[in-house]
């Protein structure tokens, strides 16, 4: 970018931290600050230039092709416009996602990713040049090299296509071979394959475009005769090979044509279906998980001017083809569909302004809701029950769980409880959740990572969390959808019981008190909740009792959430009037810990202890602070009655004080009040954090200070005990005797 302050007489040169500038703002009443649009966002300025403000705190990459690993939590790739390519995992420790989380596998930018199905670090990727057509790289992960490996490493700038020895589009396509992780195919006018990981290539195809000269000439024309390698056509769009049959390998072009080979390139068929449109991009093969013979086809003419739909499928391997665009909306550009892996003839398109999917393979498509902004959406990958999409503009969006579309009918018309897919028992940094904000912005979900979130108030009362510079994880817990044909007048009741049918823990949409995420859905609809997976909480204080002002509630008081339930089998039961619907599901462990099922029994059930004295403990103090509210009234009650009974009341209150103090220290102001230790509640609750931070067994010495702090915990009640079955009784037949109201129990 260029500046001139003298009236256009002379310019000087404005570094951006981007390369592609696309708008800029001025502000009016000074020139000094400016706003840059470009292709990863926008940039702030408020010295004229000198220095910008980062894009890397907008989610606005623009991804054209995208990939997903096999690990856990699994990663999703891409190559970025303008940008490196890029590996995002789906969910971190911290709760959020954060800059830091990524990797960079590559340069980027604009072509296909591609992830060794055997060896995730290995990922090749067609990169950024300005020699043209973007280079072909494997990237290894263990040394972060990149390996140049193209097809036909020919300088190609400024060179007419129609001159070239190979030609290939700025995003030419890439796979590896779901028969063999070490054959990789490429597309460029011919289909290239490499056995070698990119050493060596064979092209196994004739020119599969229609090779029209006409359109292979300088982009820039005679005048300029500029070519960058943008717009290099005639050159395949999509190849992929058959998961069913090895060797059959289908290849699509950006000029209308479709050719299948079914003996690994020996012969190729032109199968394009007679109703595509002349020179349409077809940029999508997808082959169906369930049928070697049905294929589904993604096609556009955006650029010719046709903004129509265009979804095609052969169930023949492509001697007929069908339009299953049915009812699809007019004006929507098809740039990519998907088959559901689980259920036959459910199908996903992305397109210029979101995802669609369809029940029925095609005769009708309804909107994918979830909060998607209305965006391109240039790649999908459905990964297990994940549906991962590459948004141009909007960096990666992941519907988390798609389990009902598996399940529901096209027009369910019954209620109905989807079987939860497998839960992973996952384990977040001790750090998440802590020191959340009611409203307004928080970096407590990652303060040692720099995210930032803000909680907002929505208009029916609900707080709503955004993630302003970073993603966020999935649902921690297990994800239980129902569908309600109608609104609900009753209740409806959700209970998750263990694998011998005991209840766990129940949750009712009557449930005053309760948060609304814990409250199931009345309304008619897809109802979505999430269990974390855990047994209730301890008793909860009761800070109305007391005849002292306490301080408010610390994290020592707050009740924590109960033990973490143990990897196994599980129900859970859906109740509505009269109804009740029961499926079962799995919680399995984190698939990267070799914790046992004997060590996750043997925390589980000191944690369950721990809680059980918890639970205790705040009983008595709540019993404690009832008797010490009972006392002071009785002290009101025998002024000028009997002195010596008011006297007995204090002593009483003083012994109470002396307990409660040693159960709860009520003199610590805050919770880094380093002056007062906080009773043995925050002992309790330190060794709860020392037990359950990480999915193994008690250490030995956990279980040998958990001894001594329950040991010293039970003394405490069982003095509490003793002053009600002795002075209590015996003060209240004194009080008895003068005619004053007894003392209770302490129960409330």
């Amino acid at each position: 970018m260029w500046k001139s302050t003298d009236g256009g007489a002379s310019f000087t040169e404005v570094r951006t931290p981007h390369g592609d500038n696309h708008d800029l703002w001025i502000d009016p009443l000074n020139p000094k600050r400016m706003i840059e649009g470009n292709d990863g966002g926008a940039c702030i300025t408020f010295n004229g230039g000198r220095t910008w403000s980062s894009i890397y705190n907008q989610n606005t990459a623009q991804f054209y092709r995208i990939d997903v690993d096999d690990r856990h939590p699994y990663r999703v790739y891409a190559t970025q416009q303008d940008n490196t390519s890029i590996s995002v995992p789906s969910a971190t420790e911290w709760g959020v996602i954060s800059l830091g989380d990524c990797t960079y596998p590559g340069t980027g930018e604009s072509g296909f990713i591609v992830v060794n199905p055997e060896d995730p670090d290995i990922v090749g990727a067609i990169g950024s040049s300005p020699d043209g057509a973007g280079p072909l790289q494997r990237y290894d992960h263990r040394t972060r090299q990149i390996r140049l490996v193209n097809v036909w490493p020919e300088k190609t700038t400024g060179i007419a296509p129609k001159n070239m020895r190979y030609r290939f589009a700025w995003t030419f396509p890439l796979t590896f071979s779901p028969h063999d992780a070490k054959t990789l195919y490429a597309g460029g006018n011919h289909v290239f394959r490499s056995r070698d990981e990119g050493s060596s290539w064979t092209a196994i195809s004739p020119d599969l475009s229609i090779n029209d000269p006409a359109r292979q000439d300088y982009s820039g024309g005679v005048l300029t005769r500029e070519n960058l390698g943008a717009e290099v056509h005639a050159i395949c769009a999509s190849v992929v090979e058959s998961r069913h049959r090895k060797g059959e390998i289908w290849a699509s072009t950006d000029d209308g044509l479709v050719h299948v080979t079914r003996n690994g390139g020996a012969e190729w068929s032109n199968v394009t279906p007679k109703a595509t449109p002349e020179l349409a991009y077809i940029g999508c093969v997808e082959i169906s998980p369930h049928d070697a013979d049905t294929v589904y086809l993604a096609a556009t003419r955006y650029k010719l001017g046709d903004y129509q739909p265009y979804l095609f499928r052969t169930k023949d391997g492509g001697k007929s083809w069908q339009s299953v665009i049915g009812d699809f909306p007019k004006g929507e550009i098809t740039r990519v569909v998907r088959a559901d892996p689980v259920r036959p003839g459910l199908l996903f398109a992305g397109t210029e302004t979101g995802v669609f999917f369809s029940l029925d393979d095609g005769a009708h498509w309804s909107r994918m809701a979830g909060g998607l902004p209305v965006v391109p959406v240039y790649d999908l990958k459905i990964k297990e029950s994940d549906l991962v999409a590459g948004t141009h503009g909007r960096s990666f969006w992941i519907m988390d769980d798609v389990t009902p579309l598996r399940e529901l009918a096209s027009d369910q018309k019954d209620v109905k409880l989807v079987s939860p897919r497998p839960t992973v028992r996952t384990k977040l940094n001790w750090i998440v959740g802590q020191g959340f904000s009611k409203v307004g912005m928080s970096y407590s979900l990652g303060w040692c990572i720099g995210a930032a979130t803000e909680i907002v108030e929505l208009e029916d009362g609900r707080g709503d969390r955004r993630y302003l510079d970073c993603g966020e994880n999935p649902p921690d817990g297990a994800i239980v959808y129902y569908w309600l044909p109608s609104d609900i007048e009753g209740p409806v009741k959700l209970t998750f019981q263990d694998a011998a049918g005991e209840t766990i823990v129940s949750f009712s949409s009557d449930e005053k008190q309760a948060p609304f995420n814990k409250k199931p859905g009345t309304r008619a609809g897809l109802h979505r909740f999430v269990w974390d997976l855990r047994y209730p909480g301890p008793a909860k204080l009761d800070q109305s009792l007391g005849t002292r002002k306490y301080k408010p509630l610390t994290p020592e008081e707050e009740d924590p959430n109960g033990a973490a339930v143990v990897p196994g089998s599980f129900k859970v039961e859906l109740q509505v009037d009269d109804e009740n619907q029961t499926v079962g599901f799995t919680v399995v462990k984190d698939p990267r810990i070799a914790t046992t099922e004997k060590d996750f029994a043997e925390q589980f059930a000191l944690l369950q202890e721990l809680f059980g004295m918890l639970s205790a403990l705040n009983q008595a103090v709540n019993r404690m602070r009832l008797l010490k509210r009972q006392l002071a009234d009785v002290q009101k009650r025998v002024v000028g009655s009997d002195k010596s009974l008011g006297e007995r009341a204090q002593a009483l209150v003083g012994r109470l004080e002396a307990i409660e103090g040693a159960l709860i220290d009520f003199r610590r102001e805050t919770p880094q009040d380093v002056r007062n230790p906080g009773g043995l509640v925050g002992s309790l609750i330190d060794l709860v954090n020392v037990v359950a931070i990480a999915d193994a067994a008690p250490t030995l010495q956990a279980r040998q200070v958990a001894d001594e702090i329950l040991s010293k915990v039970g003394g405490e009640i069982k003095k509490l005990d003793a002053i009600v079955n002795d002075d209590v009784t015996t003060l209240n037949v004194a009080l008895n005797t003068a005619g004053v109201v007894l003392l209770g129990t302490g129960k409330a």
